[in-house]
């Protein structure tokens, strides 16, 4: 069985980010003489979103944020757009369905149990949705996720096709029964709703036959699970095999499996929740009310910034007090655990192209309404860090406070300096008094990508201490304490 620890997948979403500029992008996933399934990946955000067309008619499940790939693809198919189906209100990203029901006047199907702010048309355990005489959908109470969530099941005639997912049955994993809280006891209703996915993989979809497709909103790196594996496919045999989730096992060790290991929750996932079943939005209409400001702009000495340049040009020329969430990886998630929902914020590129792709990668998570101002950094005499010299570095040396911003189950896995303090990124400034300022601090992660966001959060919180960034050359001393 693959397993894959999600903070690697993040870590690699980082490394990726250095060879490969952030994108969206689709391929056709399925075909036949009566249907064409087309799935679109965000590799910032490990989401997938489908369009199933059928009879010229076109079917979106759960959709990102902008809405204008669905219309292309339409349009390059000649076909309509007949309605959107939503698995559950995502917490990691912000879903366009209210937008395209304002634009195309189309139903958004959903559960009923969600409740939600907009028109919605219920799509509960059972329903059918006919897009031809030959295809449709069947909707399939899948809890566990969430109370709300449902499947949605592309069928012909006779036999079950496809199965899109959403955020219960992942590659090799499921989604975690941890993040919607409907009640003042947080455990309890965890503890019930991994209950239900336990219920959920062997009464729904361990009964489906093993050449279904299977088709999740999410991939590896995504946080809505614990282990993704790497793929953006799978069959329910497949994962009846792989999976761990269908192994035989109690519904009581299943529980305690699922509650266990969970990775941390970002501050934006509950403000998501909250926005997708409001509804955002037009996204291009709330992008546009940004203010852009002079090139090389200078906030208020306590503004919060974030500078979404590489590492090394940050280092080379900064404002005071910026973060340096670089613009490239997973730049989404860790600006929703960085940033609160509330917190108003300057955004910085280092060029129009680098800002407007930060923009709407901000509005992937509905922070779009929190930018004061948007700016094109790259003057030369701003703060600068300084060089960390390896050539005269030894390990064994105390002259360092070593921090390492990784989680604390990958510092026990993999250690690479002796005696480092471990507090994980997205708790550094809330615990920033435990870091010593006797001596320089040198931040590691585990590619570079959460230690450059650490040290610049040194730099605000901490600016009498002089810090240092190892970057990517942790690379050399993962394990050094291993090797010894």
């Amino acid at each position: 069985m693959e397993r894959r620890n999600f903070l690697a997948n993040l870590a690699g979403l980082g490394i990726l980010s250095l060879v490969k500029p952030f994108s969206v992008f689709s391929k056709t996933v399925a075909v036949s003489g009566d249907y064409t399934i087309e799935q679109f990946e965000d590799m910032g955000l490990a989401h997938f979103s489908y369009a199933v067309i059928a009879d010229g008619k076109m079917m979106v499940i759960d959709p990102q944020r902008d809405p204008q790939i669905y219309y292309d693809y339409a349009q390059k198919n000649n076909a309509k757009i007949v309605g959107v189906i939503e698995t559950h209100p995502h917490a990691d990203f912000v879903s366009s369905h209210l937008e395209i029901y304002k634009k195309l006047k189309v139903p958004i199907y959903s559960s009923s149990l969600t409740k939600p702010n907009y028109p919605a048309t219920a799509f509960d355990d059972g329903d059918i949705i006919k897009l031809s005489d030959k295809i449709g959908f069947r909707s399939m109470h899948t809890p566990g996720h969430a109370p709300d969530h449902i499947s949605a099941v592309l069928f012909g005639i006779g036999k079950d096709i496809a199965v899109f997912t959403g955020d219960s049955l992942l590659f090799g994993d499921v989604g975690r029964p941890d993040l919607r809280d409907f009640s003042n006891n947080i455990e309890t209703q965890r503890q019930r709703l991994a209950e239900m996915m336990y219920d959920t993989i062997h009464g729904k979809f361990a009964k489906l036959k093993d050449d279904v497709l299977v088709y999740p909103a999410h991939g590896a790196g995504s946080l809505c699970g614990r282990s993704i594996r790497k793929a953006s496919s799978s069959t329910i045999g497949y994962e009846k095999q792989h999976n761990y989730a269908f192994e035989k096992r109690t519904k009581a060790e299943f529980v305690s499996l699922l509650l266990s290991d969970q990775p941390f929750i970002p501050q934006y996932f509950s403000y998501d929740v909250k926005l997708n079943i409001k509804g955002a939005p037009d996204v291009k209409f709330s992008i546009s009310k940004i203010k852009r400001l002079p090139k090389n702009y200078q906030p208020d000495a306590k503004a919060l910034i974030i500078d979404s340049r590489p590492a090394s040009a940050f280092k080379a020329s900064y404002l005071p007090n910026a973060i340096n969430i670089q613009g490239g990886g997973a730049f989404e998630t860790w600006l929703g655990s960085i940033v609160a929902p509330d917190a108003a914020f300057y955004l910085v590129a280092g060029d129009e192209e680098g800002l407007e792709t930060a923009i709407r990668r901000a509005a992937s998570i509905g922070y779009e309404a929190n930018i004061k101002g948007a700016f094109v950094y790259d003057a030369k005499d701003g703060k600068q860090f300084a060089a960390f010299d390896r050539s005269t570095f030894h390990p064994e040396e105390d002259k360092y406070t070593y921090l390492d911003v990784r989680t604390g189950k990958e510092v026990k896995e993999a250690s690479v300096f002796k005696n480092s303090i471990n507090i994980p990124l997205q708790e550094l400034s809330q615990r920033i008094s435990e870091v010593p300022t006797g001596k320089p601090v040198l931040v590691n992660c585990a590619s570079g990508y959460r230690s450059a966001a650490a040290s610049s959060m040194l730099k605000k919180l901490l600016p009498a201490v002089q810090v240092y960034d190892l970057g990517a050359a942790v690379v050399d001393y993962k394990n050094t304490e291993a090797k010894k």
